[in-house]
């Protein structure tokens, strides 16, 4: 399973675009030079096409140019080779073949300068003028699709997260809110406790004084004996 996921290097987009180079001029698609660059750096075919399209791709538009040019030649020069020689100054009015080696390195003579290690032109800086509208092709749009159907996945589990974390703020809510009545019920009967408990003091104090007013005082006389004192 190819999980690379760390950062593309300089090597890493030069071996892409050598690749995807390569297979332009052998006439295959650009489907399969992912597919192979994605087996040598263990990355996904997907993750390839969408370096290629978003970074490397505008760095080589010269060099896409003179693959494709190349590929053209080759083309008729296979017909050509299929077709009998009828005469012998057929060769001749043909138009030389030149390899792409050979046409790329005259072309970027004038513009360019060839990396030691790959017969690729160094990147230049984006011209300010915006560049013409291209079609894409159909490889290119595969891997588009493709990498969008990751990305959807992954928006499909956040939605869904935040589902349930909405479900969850909802639920602590109510709780929170029942909580909240109960503690004012208790609040209630808390104050009418006390209050009830305040009213059965003041009528304890009230009898004791009435049952001290009601009580009668006694004094002894010389004799001993008791008489009512009265108030």
């Amino acid at each position: 399973m190819k999980v690379r996921q760390d950062a593309w290097s300089h090597e890493d987009d030069l071996l892409l675009a050598e690749t995807v180079l390569r297979h332009i001029r052998e006439g295959s698609t650009q489907l399969n030079a992912f597919e192979e660059v994605g087996d040598a750096l263990n990355r996904t075919s997907a993750a390839c096409g969408f370096r290629w399209n978003a970074v490397v791709r505008d760095k080589y538009d010269d060099a896409i140019k003179l693959a494709k040019k190349h590929r053209k030649q080759k083309k008729r020069q296979m017909a050509q080779d299929s077709k009998p020689q009828v005469q012998k100054g057929f060769d001749q009015d043909m138009e030389p073949s030149y390899s792409f080696v050979e046409e790329f390195n005259k072309h970027q003579s004038q513009e360019f300068e060839l990396p030691q290690r790959a017969e690729l032109p160094l990147p230049r800086t984006k011209s300010v003028q915006s560049k013409p509208e291209r079609e894409l092709s159909l490889d290119e749009v595969i891997v588009f699709l493709r990498s969008m159907k990751g990305s959807g996945s992954k928006a499909t589990l956040l939605e869904q997260e935040n589902t349930d974390l909405k479900n969850k703020v909802n639920t602590l809510e109510q709780a929170y809110s029942q909580l909240k009545q109960q503690h004012l019920a208790i609040q209630e009967d808390y104050q009418s406790i006390i209050q009830i408990m305040d009213r059965a003091r003041r009528m304890a104090v009230l009898e004791e004084e009435s049952v001290d007013r009601s009580a009668a005082a006694f004094r002894m006389d010389k004799n001993g004996n008791l008489e009512k004192v009265a108030k």
